[in-house]
């Protein structure tokens, strides 16, 4: 299964693609598009638009997982970034890719354990799990990245439901944090 991961921006969009077996997951490749602030803003868009669409059609990915917006104080930078995000999608759309997203602390915690964690975390966490000899660089391309195992890490294995795992005090088990192995004898 093939998964493209996109972190989008009005100045550096990042992207990834990742493929995996069910056991091991892989780099396809990696990268950002980057617009010169000098260009008009609907000239930086249609790049965005037009690159993205070019690597995803090039990766043939399964499934397209995006960040979503989050709250911004500044309306001006959420409103570019707003646009980044729907010509990433429509080039997603247009490749004929089913869309997914999620927010940026979905995604941390998918990939850190923390949904606060920071941009060196996070590029830190991606060379360990696709065992990378740096990190993704630049900062847009590893969260791009992370987007995309975010996606994997959500998805359930085909065929199987999720299982919920007694502990040896007989309560269930709600996250891996409480489960304790039964001691023997």
């Amino acid at each position: 299964m093939r998964i493209f991961g996109i972190d989008p921006g009005s100045e550096r969009t990042g992207y990834g693609c990742v493929e995996t077996d069910g056991r091991v997951t892989r780099l396809v490749t990696c990268g950002a598009i980057s617009a010169s602030a000098a260009d008009p803003f609907p000239q930086r868009l249609a790049r965005i638009h037009r690159e993205l669409l070019k690597v995803i059609t090039d990766c043939h990915p399964d499934c397209v997982a995006v960040e979503s917006l989050f709250y911004s104080v500044n309306v001006r930078s959420a409103l570019k970034l707003g646009h980044a995000r729907g010509v990433a999608v429509l080039a997603a759309v247009e490749a004929g890719c089913q869309v997914v997203e999620y927010t940026p602390a979905e995604i941390k915690r998918a990939v850190v354990g923390y949904g606060r964690a920071e941009k060196h975390q996070v590029q830190q966490m991606i060379k360990l799990l696709l065992g990378l000899a740096q990190p993704p660089s630049p900062h847009d391309a590893a969260d791009a990245l992370a987007v995309a195992i975010c996606h994997l890490h959500s998805m359930a294995p085909a065929g199987l439901k999720a299982v919920s795992v007694p502990s040896p005090s007989g309560r269930k088990a709600r996250s891996w944090r409480e489960y304790r192995p039964p001691t023997a004898g």
